[in-house]
């Protein structure tokens, strides 16, 4: 019997969420003449007005995300229950069939053809209805994706304020940035920020929260 797989949420949502954030001030000067005026080759302090973001961290810290991936999670073991089931009575069927096929239980040849065929279109069913889940699932997972980045993007323009930081890049396993220095890492900070944004997680089954 053919399993059904499905793809559960996971880093991948990282993918849609900060994969570049950059702010520009235009109403002030440039970020060269400005760096310029603030440089002191001699100031250890001096600290550009970038900084990054590990998504991976953010992710699985972030309540908002840990709902979300709850939410997947519910629905691809509801859709799970449900093709099992099916998928019990497709077998239970076909066990049937061959169990009167091999003691010639069947009072004639029409009526044994017309037992395979109603077990072939129980298949197709089975099939079908995997492909449907499949697709629903895939779907829900982008949109989620999508509210995910939407409110993480809304939520970083809000921390930038006091922040003025220029440039927030994203780091994802250590792939997009190479080499940084510890001081422009706000991981935590944005995390700590989100998280008295939305509040605690919302895991009890029937729970809704508005997302913030």
């Amino acid at each position: 019997m053919k399993n059904f797989n499905f793809y559960i949420i996971n880093g991948v949502l990282a993918v849609a969420l900060l994969a570049l954030y950059i702010l520009f001030f235009t109403s002030q000067p440039s970020t060269a003449e400005k760096m310029q005026a603030r440089f002191n080759p001699e100031d250890s302090t001096f600290t550009l007005p970038v900084a990054y973001i590990n998504v991976d961290s953010l992710l699985t810290n972030y309540n908002f995300a840990k709902d979300l991936n709850e939410a997947l999670m519910r629905k691809e073991e509801s859709s799970r229950a449900t093709l099992n089931q099916k998928e019990a009575q497709l077998n239970a069927a076909a066990q049937e069939f061959q169990r009167k096929l091999q003691n010639n239980a069947f009072l004639s040849q029409e009526r044994a053809e017309q037992e395979q065929q109603r077990i072939l279109k129980m298949q197709q069913e089975y099939q079908q209805m995997a492909q449907k889940l499949s697709q629903e699932f895939m779907l829900e997972q982008q949109k989620l994706n999508l509210e995910l980045a939407d409110t993480i993007k809304a939520n970083l323009v809000e921390f930038n304020k006091n922040k003025n930081y220029e440039i927030i890049f994203s780091n994802t396993a250590s792939d997009n940035i190479l080499y940084a220095d510890e001081k422009y890492d706000i991981t935590q900070e944005v995390i700590r920020f989100l998280n008295n944004k939305y509040g605690p997680t919302t895991l009890a089954p029937g729970s809704t929260k508005k997302k913030q």
